[in-house]
């Protein structure tokens, strides 16, 4: 039996074949340390307490179906949070789902008829640009621009969009790059989805990650009169991945049509958010709504991200821009110095040599084979050891 030619040009490099590489090393009793996955238990980060506390109190009510969009009580808790981001939503424009990355397979499968475009940013996180070429369209990358801190190219965005193209999708604050976008550039972004009548779509998942006391803007609030879907969940900001609670908020003026519809069929068709997972929402963006206590100053991610920025940029033939967000770094990597034309390569002698997982840069459709992901989650002595090693593995390679 063989696979669907849909999967062909399917990548997920975060869990790809150097992934299986990394496994088979573990098999056979080398140790290996992962900085590829942004899975914050795995290093020792956890919820409050007293905050699980609560929802183990409520999972008595988790036994049966809810509404197929969500319970009301989470729609209505995720609704007066983005209200407070400046959002106009109510419960009814919200859509919970198991995970960001099931939601955003439901809102290409509902948009996407076979041929048309999405414009995604270059690096994109690739659940996106995947799910956009499984819904039959096309994804096109424009390019973020390293040299005013990842920020999208607004010219590479008006030159690629063509009479196809269905709708902008913005990752912010970014994943791989840890970028966060200015008002300034997010008012630009909406003015070319008003003028062609795009929808935009924002994953948003990081936005209480943001560190060096600024301010995360969300399009939708920068952009009132555009119809947007806008992303978000408890994985990152509370610590959650394996709970799976996220969002979908539909906001603006919604164009003539039936994407709405569309949606509620496949929620229909999937029957339920996980009930469990959805528990949490609540108390989490009430109780637990405030200042993330994981990325103020002190804090260890803080930290974390002070020192492997300033090691890797210590590094001869490594620079990385640092980041406002999230727990991503996405350095560069001297490709003349190391002879360097396959990344993916470059990470696989990496692991093999040195015993450090990374993700290529071309995983995250990144057009060059210049850059590496690093999650910066672990901590500071194996961050140490990672610097370490990569500074004596870079001393003698030069890639064949």
């Amino acid at each position: 039996m063989k696979r669907s030619r849909k999967l062909t040009d399917i990548r997920f490099e975060v869990r790809g074949p150097i992934t299986e590489e990394a496994a088979r090393m573990e098999r056979e009793g080398r140790a290996v340390l992962k900085l590829n996955i942004g899975n914050p238990a795995e290093f020792g980060f956890a919820a409050p307490e007293e905050f699980i506390a609560q929802i183990s109190a409520r999972m008595a009510g988790a036994q049966g179906y809810s509404d197929a969009r969500g319970l009301p009580e989470a729609r209505a808790a995720v609704a007066a949070y983005a209200r407070s981001k400046g959002i106009a939503a109510s419960e009814d424009d919200v859509f919970i789902g198991n995970g960001v990355s099931e939601l955003i397979q439901m809102s290409m499968n509902a948009l996407l008829d076979d041929g048309d475009e999405v414009l995604l940013p270059a690096p994109d996180y690739p659940v996106w640009t995947s799910w956009v070429t499984l819904s039959g369209g096309r994804a096109v990358h424009y390019i973020c621009d390293e040299q005013a801190d990842w920020c999208p190219d607004i010219a590479d965005i008006r030159r690629k969009i063509t009479a196809k193209t269905r709708a902008i999708v913005l990752i912010n604050p970014n994943n791989p790059t840890g970028a966060l976008y200015p008002r300034e550039a997010l008012e630009e972004i909406a003015g070319i989805a008003r003028e062609h009548g795009l929808m935009i779509f924002s994953d948003e998942i990081y936005d209480r990650s943001v560190m060096d006391g600024e301010e995360h803007v969300s399009a939708a609030a920068a952009a009132p009169d555009v119809f947007c879907a806008t992303f978000g969940g408890l994985s990152k900001s509370h610590m959650l991945c394996g709970f799976r609670s996220a969002w979908m908020i539909l906001s603006g003026p919604e164009p003539e049509g039936d994407y709405r519809d569309g949606l509620t069929l496949l929620a229909n068709l999937r029957i339920s958010p996980n009930v469990p997972g959805q528990l949490a929402i609540e108390p989490a963006l009430g109780d637990f709504g405030g200042a993330n206590p994981y990325v103020m100053p002190g804090s260890r991610l803080y930290e974390q991200r002070k020192f492997i920025v300033g090691a890797l940029n210590a590094i001869p033939g490594i620079s990385v821009v640092q980041p406002k967000a999230a727990f991503y770094l996405f350095p560069k990597i001297d490709t003349a110095k190391f002879g360097v034309k396959d990344d993916g390569r470059f990470v696989l002698d990496f692991l093999k040599e040195k015993g450090v997982l990374l993700v290529p840069g071309s995983g995250f459709n990144w057009p060059r084979p210049d850059h590496v992901r690093i999650v910066y989650l672990a901590g500071l002595p194996w961050l140490r050891e990672a610097a370490e090693k990569l500074e004596e593995f870079l001393g003698g390679y030069r890639q064949s």
